[in-house]
C-alpha cells in the first residue's frame, strides 16, 4: 500500500492550489483520509480530514479558504487550497487509514508535495 501525492507548486499570495492524494496497492477497505502540514523544525499540524462517509474538519488556520474532499472509487483525496497565504507555505502530506489485504488496520502517508505562496 502506498500515497502518491502531487498538486504542489509556486503560486502567489491569494492565489489556488489543489493537491491529490491517491492510494494504491492490496486495499480492502480506507477509513478517514486527511491532510497535515510541516514547517522545517515544526511540529506535522492537522489541515484537514475526512471519513469515508464524507464528514470533514478543516483546521481553524484554513476554514473558508481550503476544503478537502475525496472520490471513495478512486481511493483519493483532495485539498482545494483558495486565498493561499505565504504562511501556508511548507509541505503538505497526505495520509489515510486504511485497512489493506489480509492485515490490520494502519495509518499510511504521502511523501509530502511542496506548497510556496509567494507574497
Amino acid at each position: 500500500v502506498q500515497l502518491q501525492a502531487c498538486g504542489g507548486g509556486l503560486v502567489q499570495a491569494g492565489g489556488s492550489l489543489r493537491l491529490s492524494c491517491a492510494a494504491s496497492g492490496s486495499i480492502f477497505r480506507i477509513n478517514v483520509m486527511g491532510w497535515y502540514r510541516q514547517a522545517p523544525g515544526k511540529q506535522r499540524d492537522l489541515v484537514a480530514t475526512i471519513t469515508k462517509g464524507g464528514s470533514t474538519n478543516h483546521a481553524d488556520s484554513v476554514k473558508g479558504r481550503f476544503t478537502i474532499s475525496r472520490d471513495n472509487a478512486k481511493n483519493t483525496v483532495y485539498l482545494q487550497m483558495n486565498s493561499l497565504k505565504p504562511e501556508d507555505t511548507t509541505v503538505y502530506y497526505c495520509f489515510a487509514v486504511i485497512l489493506p489485504m489480509g492485515s490490520g488496520w494502519s495509518d499510511y502517508w504521502g511523501q509530502g508535495t511542496k506548497v510556496t505562496v509567494s507574497s
